[in-house]
Parts: structure tokens; sequence; C-alpha cells
């Protein structure tokens, strides 16, 4: 574990906001390079919502239905190429759309899909960098190699990202379950498991996988990514994945799990790497609420819940971009929503949470910049 001898007083400070004046139940996804835009999806009417800096709406659509460019079953929330365009995932492939919603590509999956599973975090899209002068995406493997999670197969050839060259239409798969990853130890595993979570800023990519309190760093080349380093990372309150037979799990199968540990988000700015993680039930916890969810008793299921959300350890950790020793914790601010938050340059952008006393007509988000107090 890399761990400096002195943690750092950090904080993080709100230095402007922006109200989105849109009826509907809007997340962020992302924000552009430069911080002039923004994207949301619009969960009431499954589409996408752009807003500017001041928080005007000037471009909405929706691609779902049977119309030609229709990306499917959302697979990954879109993320912004450059100012003008977002790159997604969805069952019909990889697409590209300027902020109007006029398709500019589309590359079809390295495999075809039956089926797919996914989570949504606030700030969560696809990525985008630039290597060597050329504009690669990086999205989440969807492959099945002719394999489950229930075969020593799928944990020996698993890879967790495409590295996607736009002009050729190539897809590159990368990030294995590297030496030493508790994913390696014979036993089996959900998607939620090993959903990665990752930061791409030029050539160097910062990865980590799901329940496995590590930090990787690759260096990415339109050949591959080579591992450069990898940190253990010790986060109290983290719990321990539950250990799951592989004889649980049949081919075809989708399922993810919301209560189990996991590091869900990457963020590089200024000269740290800041990772979100959820510290997640106890495997008593889980196999607690389980047990209410099998017996029908969906109230006390939810009452119990509930009550085991409100106590699992969550925040950020602040590691030294340069060595990767980990500097500070921090709480997520009181009043944001904590599933996540987006990033742009050297600032963070959160979502205020919404009145429980109340219905409101608009949504706020603050621009939040991380602090170090000497």
């Amino acid at each position: 574990m890399e761990e400096s001898d002195t943690k750092q007083d950090f904080s993080f400070g709100v230095v402007d906001s922006l109200d989105v004046d849109v009826l509907g139940s809007l997340m962020l996804v992302d924000v552009s390079p430069k911080g002039k835009h923004f994207v949301f999806f619009d969960f009431s009417s499954r589409g996408f919502v752009f807003t500017d800096d001041s928080g005007e709406v000037p471009h909405a659509f929706s691609k779902t239905g049977d119309i030609p460019d229709a990306h499917g079953f959302l697979l990954e929330f879109p993320g912004f190429v450059d100012e003008n365009s977002i790159a997604l995932s969805g069952m019909n492939g990889i697409f590209l759309y300027d902020l109007k919603g006029n398709m500019l590509q589309r590359l079809a999956h390295p495999e075809s899909l039956e089926g797919a599973s996914t989570m949504s975090f606030v700030g969560k899209g696809m990525e985008t960098t630039r290597i060597g002068g050329k504009t690669f995406l990086l999205s989440n493997s969807v492959r099945t190699r002719g394999t489950y999670p229930g075969e020593q197969q799928f944990y020996d050839s698993f890879k967790a990202l495409e590295l996607i060259d736009i002009d050729r239409g190539e897809f590159l798969e990368i990030v294995p379950f590297e030496k030493g990853s508790r994913f390696l130890d014979g036993n089996g595993y959900f998607a939620s498991d090993y959903a990665p979570a990752l930061e791409a800023v030029g050539d160097k990519l910062y990865i980590a996988l799901g329940g496995d309190p590590k930090l990787y760093v690759y260096t990415l080349g339109s050949d591959g990514a080579i591992l450069e380093k990898s940190v253990s990372l010790d986060i109290p309150g983290f719990e321990k994945l539950p250990i799951t037979s592989r004889d649980e799990f049949y081919e075809g199968a989708m399922s993810v799990k919301t209560s189990t540990p996991s590091l869900r988000n990457i963020h590089v700015v200024d000269e740290y790497v800041l990772i979100q993680y959820y510290g997640g039930f106890s495997e008593n916890k889980e196999k607690e609420i389980n047990a209410l969810m099998g017996s029908g008793d969906s109230k006390g299921f939810l009452e119990l819940y509930n009550r085991y959300e409100k106590e699992v350890s969550k925040g950020i950790l602040v590691l030294d971009r340069k060595n990767l020793h980990i500097v500070g914790n921090v709480p997520l601010p009181e009043g944001v929503n904590n599933a996540g938050f987006a990033s742009s340059g050297d600032y963070l952008w959160m979502e205020r949470s919404g009145s429980k006393e109340k219905e409101e007509d608009f949504l706020r988000i603050y621009k939040v910049k991380l602090q170090k107090h000497d």
C-alpha cells in the first residue's frame, strides 16, 4: 500500500453554481472538456438534455424506438468527445452524435449482444482520450468470449475495456485481471463486482475494478496498454466482496448488485487522483437483506436496506498524482447527491440533493474546487 507519512487536510469548496429549469428526472453524466456544456440523462424520456454553463437548454434529443440511429438499450451514458459531440454505448453499437442529435458515426460491437446489464452513477459517462494526436474512446467491454462467470476461462480471458480507434473503427480489448487480482481466487463474481472505474489523461489510464481495492496505471498506445504500476488501497470501512460459488452462475445470466463494495469513479484533478468509493454492506448484512427479499417481505427489506445504506462508508480518496501516495480521505459535502460527481479541467461538478419536503422544477449543479489546507 502506498501511503504518505502525513495525511493532508482537504475539503470541497463551492465556487459557482448553475440551475437547470427542466421538468423531468435529470442526472448529470458529463461535462465538456472546456466546461462549457453539460449533458444530462432524463430518466423520464430516456433521452439526453444539454445545457450551456448558464443553465440554458439549447438541445435535447432521444434516440429510442424503431428509428435508424437508435442506440438501443443504453449500456454506457454519453461522454463528450469534444465541445460539439458525444459518444455512448448501446445494444446497437457505439454511437457518436452531435449535440442536436445528428448521428455522426456508428461502430458495431466486436461481438453481437444477446443481453447486458448496466449501472448508473452521476458523472460516469464514456471516456475519451488523445494518444499520438488521435482520438480514442474507452468503453466497457461487452464481449462474452464464448464463456461466462461460472467457468475458469471467463477469468483467464477477461478484459475490462475496449480501446476504440474512431478513425479506423477498430476495437482493441485491454486490462485483464492482473496477477494478484482477487478475481483470480477461484470464486465466482457478478458484473458489478468488477465494474471498472477509470479516467484517461493522454496516454495514461487510471483504472480500478469494482470491489478490488487496487488502482492500476497503464500507458496507452494504439497497439494496447502496458501496466506501469498497481497500488493497494487501504480504505476504512471498505468491506470484502461476498464469496459466491461458481455453481450459482449459468450462461446468459445478467446480474448486478448495488450494495456490495466498489470503487465507483476516478477523476484526475490538478495534481491529484480522486477515487470515489462505496464501502458496501458487510457479508452478514447482505445475507440478512437477501433473506428478507427472498421471503417476500418487501417493506421489511426496504426499511432494513435503507438503514444499512446510511451506515455504509462513503468518500473520496485523494492520491498524489506523481507517486500515488494516499494524502487524504474526504467525505462528500452535505446536501449533494452522494452517488457521484463529474469533473472537467480542475473542477468538480456535483448535484444538489433535491428537497424531500416539496417537489422542485429545477436541478442545481455546484461547481466545486478541491481545497488543501495547510
